[in-house]
This record gives structure tokens, sequence and C-alpha cells, in this order.
């Protein structure tokens, strides 16, 4: 695999224009799951950022398009993502959606690269790891970054948009959830 591939370099532009330097590692073999990726870097699942996007369709046709950065442990609350991006219908986006709304695969689907405006939302588990790991455009190659780094290289608005985030243990049923919110460096 090859460092200059143009998703790579398309990741490492967005970095370097916020005065990032990104570290790329290649993992071996072909795309693969975030759990493979996570043995591979001797990370714990957690600490490995999946990119989802979703969709919401306005009644004009036009698609507004949402990338949610969830911890690789986890799952997108699709009722949690409506409250706090304020959109009223939200879909995942087809493979055809997210190779037209984010310019790459749906396989190694990068936090910051996009060839146009898109919302990003960071669930806010992702800030309890010192270190994460993200896709850098391509299947096999991630970046490792701090949290915060993230949330301003992507400009995500920090949510809890992950299942049940917010409740750590069973003791923690009987507390209301506390909802953190932070928005990203401007642009």
């Amino acid at each position: 695999m090859d460092l200059a591939q143009p998703g790579i370099q398309r990741v490492v532009e967005a970095a370097s224009r916020k005065g990032v330097a990104l570290d790329i590692r290649l993992l071996p073999g072909g795309p693969c799951t975030s759990e493979q990726a996570a043995a591979a870097l001797d990370a714990e699942l957690g600490q490995m950022v999946e990119a989802m996007v979703f969709v919401a369709p306005r009644p004009e046709g036009r698609l507004i398009p949402l990338v949610c950065l969830v911890s690789g442990a986890n799952q997108v609350d699709l009722s949690l993502l409506a409250a706090v991006s304020g959109e009223f219908a939200i879909r995942a986006a087809s493979a055809r959606e997210v190779r037209e709304l984010t310019g790459f695969s749906p396989d190694a689907i990068p936090p910051i690269g996009y060839g146009r405006e898109v919302r990003i939302l960071m669930d806010q588990d992702l800030c309890q790891y010192q270190w994460i790991w993200a896709a850098a455009g391509s299947g096999t190659a991630v970046f490792k970054v701090a949290p915060r780094t993230l949330r301003m290289l992507s400009n995500a608005v920090v949510a809890p948009v992950a299942i049940a985030t917010w409740m750590s243990s069973s003791a923690a049923t009987a507390m209301e959830p506390r909802l953190q919110f932070e928005t990203g460096a401007g642009a």
C-alpha cells in the first residue's frame, strides 16, 4: 500500500491545513474490522474510531450528510443522534451515498478530508482515551490522535450519540443522564 494514495493524501492535507502532521500507519493485509485493527495496533476496541455516515433527507430530495465518530465498541443510537443534531428523519447512508457524500469507500471512511462540507458529531465516549486510532483514507491506513485534536481537525461537536454511553454500570440506571456538549474549533 502506498502512502501517496489519493484518499490518504486528502486526509494528510486536511490535517496539514490545521497545522497537524499525521503519522500514518499501514496495517498488514487488506481492509480489516475494528477488532482486527485494534489487535494489530495493540489497542482497545474502544480506541478505534468508526466514522459512520447518516443522511437526513430533505423534502426536495436533497440529502444532508451527518458523520458520527464513535468508538469501535459502540453503536449509534438514532434517537440520540436525532436529538443532538436536530434532524427529524435520519437513516444510514447507502454505500453509494457514502462515496458521493464523503468521497471515500464505506470501508475506509476517515474523520476528515471530505470533498464537501459535512456535519460531524463525535461521541463523548472517545474522550475517555488518551489516544484513539482513526482511518486515514484507505482500508489499511490509520493514524493515532488525541481526542481533542481529532475534535479540532474534524470541527466535530462532541455529544452522546452512542447507545447508553452515559450509563457505565447497572447502578447508574437510577441516575439522570448528563449530556455533555462541546463545539469543535472554528475552521
